[in-house]
């Protein structure tokens, strides 16, 4: 029964159909095909869990432009007014300067179709008047100037007849002690001779010689005061004539300066005017080019804001919608706070677009099919979106262009590449919930400046 004796095995000669229990007992083929199968998965799976994965962060956005000025844009009006005319079609594609529409007046103080003209003539008007008020300036600066040209000539005649009169007042005073030194000679001379004729020493009529000349005396020094006194007079009446005469001609300077400031003060103000006259040319002309809404940049029109003709549109009122020709594409995905610090300007993305069938392995980016690979070209220092921060991705050049027909808009899933784990190590952070990592912290963008 062991198997053990030399003897032919019992087991010859038992029929097996009449034991049930050897049934039970022996193992069946197909358990034993399940059993090598199950050993060679879990061997593969065991050694699956060793292969490298590149964790990555997965997040959603949308097609855009990487340039502010490639993104659509509206087409506002700068004035209101009333619609006349469409030049465009929705879908039309325009070239910077075309017209889009054309606007027709609608308020009462710009209605004068020759309001530039009437304008200019002002402007004229302005610039002649202008004109007059210079020369009316020169014309009180020489006026002016002969005045006091005039007043300086005649305080140096006054001065000069000042000093003569002085002259003149000092030679009477002289004349005047002389002939009052002559009148007590003559005094003297009398008494002497009176005192001499009692005395008999000279004759009566040589007395009456020295009295006459007394009387001639006395009246050459009441003369000489006279003349002496009106010489004082003409002296005071001299400088009074100067202090008129320049009391005099300083009035007429002093009018001459105030007519001379009325005319600095209207220059002043008709070149004010003028200015605001230009002004007003300047911003008439500038509105009357705005009645025609032109294209900014070249692109297609998408869509019509408003419509019609004879609608009245407000000023900074959109009109239109244009897409840019030619935009540089890019996607802007929206990340979680918890992930954004492990990104960093420069790293790889990778793409699923709308509308292109794609089959993505997010560990192993090698192996998928129909994604395009992207760079992260901005990161936003603020949050944007739902809590969420706005990533910029550009194209790749190192791989696969994206699509030419890719519209702004359309949907995009991104995978922002990270660092390579061990498959087991991906399974378990996901089992628990655990944030991806790096090994070390990412690139500073060089436009932030380091803190100390």
């Amino acid at each position: 029964m062991l198997g053990i004796s030399s003897h032919r095995e019992i087991d010859e000669n038992i029929s097996k159909k009449f034991l049930s229990t050897s049934d039970v007992l022996l193992m069946p083929k197909a358990a034993k095909v399940l059993a090598h199968w199950l050993a060679g998965m879990g061997t593969i799976f065991f050694i699956v869990l060793f292969l490298p994965w590149q964790q990555n962060i997965q997040a959603e956005g949308s097609v855009t432009a990487l340039n502010p000025e490639d993104r659509p844009q509206t087409v506002e009006s700068a004035i209101a007014g009333r619609i006349k005319a469409w030049h465009v079609m929705e879908g039309q594609y325009v070239k910077a300067g075309d017209t889009i529409l054309v606007l027709e007046e609608i308020r009462e103080k710009y209605f004068d179709p020759e309001l530039l003209t009437r304008l200019q003539e002002q402007i004229k008007g302005k610039e002649e008047a202008i004109a007059g008020y210079l020369g009316k300036i020169e014309s009180y600066k020489a006026q002016i100037a002969a005045l006091q040209q005039a007043l300086d000539l005649n305080l140096a005649q006054q001065t000069n007849k000042i000093r003569q009169m002085r002259l003149k007042v000092a030679t009477d005073s002289a004349e005047l002690e002389a002939e009052r030194v002559n009148l007590l000679i003559a005094k003297r001379q009398q008494e002497a001779g009176e005192e001499m004729v009692r005395q008999g020493l000279i004759a009566l009529i040589t007395l009456e010689a020295r009295r006459s000349k007394l009387q001639e005396t006395s009246a050459k020094v009441v003369s000489a005061e006279n003349k002496y006194l009106q010489s004082q007079q003409e002296l005071i009446n001299t400088q009074i004539e100067l202090n008129v005469k320049r009391a005099e001609y300083l009035e007429k300077i002093s009018k001459a300066r105030s007519d001379l400031n009325d005319a600095l003060a209207g220059l002043a103000n008709a070149r004010a005017e003028l200015a605001k006259l230009k002004n007003e040319y300047a911003n008439m002309k500038i509105r009357s080019e705005q009645y025609v809404c032109r294209a900014p940049q070249d692109g297609i029109v998408v869509k019509a804001l408003k419509a019609g003709i004879g609608e009245t549109i407000k000023e900074q009122e959109p009109v239109a919608t244009i897409m840019p020709a030619n935009p540089q594409v890019a996607v802007e995905l929206y990340v979680k706070p918890m992930d954004v610090p492990l990104l960093s300007v420069g790293r790889k993305v990778r793409l699923e677009f709308d509308g292109w069938p794609a089959l993505q392995f997010s560990g192993w980016p090698s192996v998928a099919v129909g994604t395009f690979g992207g760079q992260i070209a901005v990161i936003d220092a603020v949050d944007s979106k739902d809590g969420k921060y706005r990533v910029l991705v550009k194209p790749d050049p190192e791989d696969e262009p994206w699509p030419r027909q890719l519209r702004q808009g359309s949907g995009v899933l991104g995978w922002a590449m990270l660092d390579d784990v061990p498959l087991w190590y991906e399974i378990w952070r996901q089992l628990n919930g655990f944030p991806p990592s790096l090994k070390k912290a990412p690139d500073q963008p060089t436009d932030t400046p380091d803190k100390k």
